[in-house]
């Protein structure tokens, strides 16, 4: 028996059909992986059935029942986003089970009930902190740990959905997570699990089912496809995943130098970056490589240290001069720190160029537009028009937008801070070839920092590897995995 139906299933937005007459099923028992590229229909896949839209035509069933007519059927569906959607200041065990009773005259919480009862949940989730520890203090892995033990708490759930779950988990947080899903797998739940990272669909799936372009274009056995097949399903075409991307005009200029740079998340750590480059960034999650930015950018304190720009003094701890002295930072978390999401796309450009789009004492609107429009066409962004607002793009178009952004600053350092999270494996190779072309034809440096080791060997002229804050190699282009493997978990060769 199907627990979740969707039968004609079809979503329109103002000039944009969604979902185009989709079908699907999802039996108890199964983990069923639903893949695309970034504007496939996901998504909105999803939202239809967890009841959030209500489609123009077609029908959603759970245990043979019609949601569209007894929405409390969507209850049976736990969703877990792939943005972390928890309360910050309130306690772990608060956020396991709100909503949750109050009691006494006051309407006061129990709370010392609300942590035992957190205890067996955290325990049977393997997640190390404590009930009453504030969920702003734990560390991003714990926290997508408990945003799906938070789902499963419900006992009625008869299928969870997850939406790029890992993407946030260090390599054994993943690993966990996978026990996990096994263990409700094996209580007869149907999990849902969409993903781009390939290698994890076909570890843990029993079944695929691909869109493109809003429609329902393949399904499949998992055990009868390979990655090959799935990567002609969602783009269209063959994709040649040995190419490599890294830069073929390397100059012997050192454009940026920094030494000995200590601060809270990384210890006495030195590189150099030239024009025309791309350095790679590599270690796990919480190994200091983002703070190392963050601290050159003048965003996180440096307690000790110095750094060069093209041979002139860096001054720490000042993001408009950095900003202004041409280091650009692109933001892991595009959405929460990259974006401004209810604006424009033409807002989110223009908003880093103003100065130069003034007319006495107003912006002026035929320059916004201009700029918009020249960016919309260099980086070929998927948009009807500049006016939409860029929380409805694609996570790949959203990047490009960022990067434009960038380049109308004009950059002299870039570092991408995992460029490609949450981005399907088509316009992975899209932002691949614009770093590429952005170092050689531009002659700017670009740093990317990446926990995706096959990211990091295609693109990287140089790879530094980090391990709990510390620099502990330095590699050329063309190392092998199981080295770089090895020194960023902390063995020595």
């Amino acid at each position: 028996m199907k627990v979740l139906e969707a039968h004609n299933i079809t979503k329109r937005f103002p000039g944009v059909v969604a979902l185009d007459s989709v079908d699907i099923a999802f039996e108890p028992g199964k983990i069923h992986a639903v893949i695309g590229e970034n504007g496939a229909g996901k998504s909105t896949l999803i939202k239809c059935l967890t009841g959030v839209y209500e489609p123009e035509e077609g029908d959603v069933y759970i245990n043979g029942k019609d949601a569209t007519k007894d929405r409390l059927l969507f209850d049976r569906v736990a969703y877990v986003p792939q943005e972390i959607d928890l309360f910050g200041h309130m306690s772990v065990a608060e956020n396991l089970f709100i909503p949750y009773e109050k009691s006494g005259i006051q309407g006061t919480i129990n709370q010392r009930k609300l942590q035992n009862m957190a205890v067996p949940i955290l325990e049977k989730f393997r997640i190390p902190v404590k009930p009453d520890a504030l969920v702003k203090d734990i560390s991003v892995s714990a926290q997508q740990l408990l945003q799906i033990a938070r789902a499963c708490s419900h006992t009625d759930y008869q299928v969870l959905m997850l939406d790029e779950p890992t993407t946030s988990l260090t390599t054994k947080d993943t690993e966990i997570l996978f026990d996990i899903i096994a263990e409700i797998k094996k209580d007869n739940k149907a999990i849902i699990f969409i993903s781009h990272k390939l290698e994890e669909i076909f570890q843990l799936s029993d079944e695929i089912t691909v869109f493109r372009n809003g429609k329902k274009v393949a399904y499949s056995p998992t055990e009868e496809v390979d990655i090959r097949w799935v990567i002609r399903q969602m783009t269209g075409k063959e994709l040649d995943q040995s190419q490599v991307f890294y830069s073929d005009r390397v100059s012997d200029e050192v454009l940026l130098e920094v030494k000995d740079f200590t601060g809270d998340q990384f210890t006495d750590v030195s590189f150099e970056l030239r024009k025309g480059e791309i350095l790679g960034f590599t270690g796990l999650v919480g190994a200091g490589r983002s703070e190392l930015m963050q601290g050159i950018l003048g965003a996180l304190p440096v307690i000790k240290g110095s750094a060069r720009m093209e041979g002139e003094d860096w001054k720490l701890g000042d993001t408009n001069f950095a900003v202004n002295h041409g280091f650009i930072y692109l933001p892991e978390e595009r959405k929460k720190q990259g974006i401004l999401p209810v604006l424009s796309i033409k807002a989110n450009i223009s908003i880093s160029s103003l100065d130069e789009l003034m007319n006495g004492f107003s912006i002026s609107a035929k320059k916004e537009e201009e700029l918009a429009e020249k960016t919309i066409r260099t980086y070929d962004i998927k948009t009807p028009d500049s006016d939409k607002e860029i929380q409805f793009l694609s996570g790949g178009n959203q990047q490009k937008v960022i990067i434009g952004r960038a380049m109308s600053c004009n950059p002299k350092v870039l570092v991408f801070d995992e460029p490609t999270k949450g981005i399907d494996v088509g316009t992975k190779t899209e932002i691949y070839r614009l770093m590429k072309e952005l170092a050689e034809k531009e002659e700017i440096g670009i740093i990317m920092i990446s926990s995706e080791m096959d990211e990091v060997l295609k693109c990287s002229n140089r790879i530094i590897a980090m391990y709990e804050g510390r620099k502990v190699g330095e590699f050329p282009h063309g190392t092998d995995k199981e080295t770089l493997l090895s020194a960023i978990i902390g063995i020595s060769n």
